[in-house]
């Protein structure tokens, strides 16, 4: 229920022994007209006497007496009013009159002594009015500068939703509101009540941090972080200042659409997405007061890690690059996010590749920019690896922080690697980023390099070996050997490598096996070594075949390498080398037909010798 206190000419408010009630008593009201009446865009004092001037606040008109306004605004004494202009169509012109046409109304009905209503909605507009106007005690007792002040100190600020709607109503009064304290009061006030209130409630073990974070998520900013500072200044925790930040830009910041619409696309259905809404304006409106806002809270973080989550930041860093904050602000979030990246996940690390014009519309740097901007996450890891240092050089290393981050890069680098404007120095960079010691499985590196491969059909043999050199094959699980040694996108020397290593660990695995179980049972554990050897010696013999095949094959792809280089060597002298061909193969056959017709008849000459002579031939045997 909204507080309100009307004053008329009639009332009485209690005898001058009360201090609140001899301020909000009336004075002696000059009484002039009973009511004001709106004419279009005019009003008018409904009186006998006829108006004498005419006062224009914004675009509306007041046709009033000169008399009643004189007499209390001190202002207005001092205005020498001109003869009316019929062009204008009135005397005076106030501008930037605080609160504007509305609360020029009610001063108007106070100063003809008509019934007026303080309330936390206007009391701040009528502080500044009055005050703009000057109508102090030394025009008249008890004018409204007196009440206004009386209503806002002892009534407004005793409550904490009137505070709030007082402050939230000073937001166009500036200068006006901090100029005259409305504002400060209003901020230390809210802080007050707020640690007090969470004291009060951990005294009973009854925490409930959250409670406030709403009421605050109306104002504006700069009224915002003047609380946050106050809280802050009376020793409130940082985890709790940090959850109300995060309150706060859920709030104003248009993040939640923006990672709603991210969600289940890929990146081209986005750059549909965000030439849809640069189109209809979106993203452009209010462009500046976004920035203002992002800079405004990223100053406000406070120093402890676990302040704000690595979402948040997360978020926070894709606005800031969005609406171009400064350069600064967007280094202070990289170092932030690399604080925390083990608690980060890869959809928020999926940050798109895009600049904000003047107008605040995002568009793509080139048509060959990665759809993703790497860049700013290889900084961020290179602030996390500085920072693991730094622990580790302290003690304060944990495993699990660099378990996480593998898994991190890996799955990035599964997300990117789709990217057809990826070049592959960038995701080899990015892909021998992390120290070798980091990672203890090396599955999630192979399978990014995979969709790589799978995703650039075109790379030649060398680009391949070079990218498949940062898999550690001693790494790699069952599983994902057993894939490798099928996959036809590998090179042969890695697959080869690949399936060496993989014995190496069986057979470490079967000797520590049989080791184990000789331990047990001696006997038992014998037959198991024997046939663990024949496995062995198996899988070795087949492994030999298969590099010989590999070689046999490796050769026929160098020669017919060869033979084809020769081919496109000679190409403009295929027509007389076919020619060549073909007289030489005719001579073969002519040489070959002479031979075999010279043999025919040295044959027959043969055997008609024998024919002819056939004494000689009997002697002979």
């Amino acid at each position: 229920m909204k507080k309100c206190i009307k004053l008329d000419r009639s009332e009485s408010f209690g005898s001058e022994s009360d201090p609140i009630q001899a301020i909000l008593s009336p004075p002696k009201f000059i009484t002039s007209a009973d009511s004001f009446e709106r004419r279009e865009q005019s009003w008018y004092a409904n009186c006998q006497i006829p108006t004498d001037l005419s006062i224009q606040v914004q675009d509306v008109t007041f046709h009033v007496h000169k008399f009643p306004l004189v007499s209390k605004c001190g202002y207005l004494s001092r205005v020498e009013f001109q003869p009316p202009n019929p062009n204008s169509g009135y005397d005076y012109k106030i501008e930037k009159f605080p609160g504007g046409a509305d609360t020029f109304e009610i001063i108007l009905k106070f100063c003809y002594g008509l019934q007026i209503c303080l309330n936390p909605n206007n009391v701040a507009a009528l502080r500044c009015a009055s005050e703009f106007l000057e109508m102090n005690e030394a025009q008249e007792d008890g004018n409204l500068i007196s009440k206004a002040e009386a209503f806002f100190t002892f009534v407004a600020l005793s409550s904490w939703k009137d505070t709030i709607t007082v402050l939230k109503s000073c937001e166009p009064l500036s200068p006006w509101a901090e100029n005259l304290q409305i504002v400060r009061r209003c901020c230390d006030s809210i802080a007050w009540k707020i640690c007090q209130e969470t004291r009060t409630e951990e005294t009973m073990n009854e925490v409930e941090e959250s409670w406030w974070f709403e009421d605050l998520a109306v104002l504006r900013i700069d009224h915002f972080l003047r609380i946050i500072a106050a809280v802050r200044a009376k020793g409130m925790k940082g985890e709790t200042i940090g959850s109300c930040l995060m309150f706060y830009g859920d709030k104003w910041l248009s993040i939640s659409s923006m990672e709603n619409e991210m969600k289940g696309r890929n990146e081209l259905q986005w750059n549909i997405t965000v030439g849809v809404r640069q189109e209809r304006g979106i993203i452009g409106q209010n462009n500046k007061e976004q920035r203002i806002i992002i800079e405004s809270l990223v100053s406000a973080l406070p120093p402890q890690k676990e302040a704000v989550s690595c979402k948040f930041l997360l978020r926070m860093l894709k606005l800031a690059i969005l609406h171009s904050a400064s350069p600064a602000l967007v280094s202070e979030l990289e170092k932030r996010v690399g604080m925390v990246l083990e608690n980060a996940n890869v959809h928020d690390l999926l940050i798109p590749s895009y600049f904000v014009t003047d107008q605040g519309n995002p568009i793509n740097q080139s048509e060959d920019q990665t759809m993703h901007n790497i860049d700013v996450v290889q900084r961020i890891l290179e602030y996390f690896l500085m920072y693991e240092h730094q622990r580790l050089q302290q003690q304060e290393q944990q495993k699990t922080s660099t378990l996480n981050i593998s898994k991190l890069v890996d799955n990035y680098l599964a997300e990117i690697a789709r990217d057809p404007n990826l070049s592959i120095t960038r995701f080899q960079v990015l892909a021998e980023f992390l120290p070798r010691n980091v990672r203890t499985c090396d599955d999630g590196l192979y399978r990014a390099i995979d969709i790589y491969l799978k995703s650039h059909p075109s790379l030649s043999e060398h680009d391949r070996r070079r990218l498949c050199k940062v898999i550690d094959c001693e790494k790699l699980s069952l599983d994902a050997c057993m894939h490798a040694a099928q996959n036809d996108r590998l090179p042969l020397r890695i697959v080869i490598q690949i399936l060496f290593a993989e014995q190496v660990k069986m057979r470490a695995a079967m000797q520590q096996k049989g080791q184990t179980s000789s331990d047990d049972n001696s006997e038992k554990g014998e037959s198991c070594w024997s046939s663990t050897k024949k496995e062995v010696k198996c899988v070795k013999e087949e492994l030999d075949k298969l590099k010989e095949q590999m070689e046999e094959l490796q050769k026929d792809y160098s020669d017919l390498q060869k033979e084809y280089e020769k081919v496109n060597k000679h190409s403009k002298n295929f027509a007389i080398w076919a020619i060549g061909w073909k007289k030489i193969k005719r001579a073969t056959l002519f040489n070959g037909k002479l031979e075999v017709e010279e043999s025919d008849e040295a044959q027959n000459r043969t055997n008609h010798g024998r024919r002819s002579n056939p004494r000689r031939t009997q002697s002979v045997s």
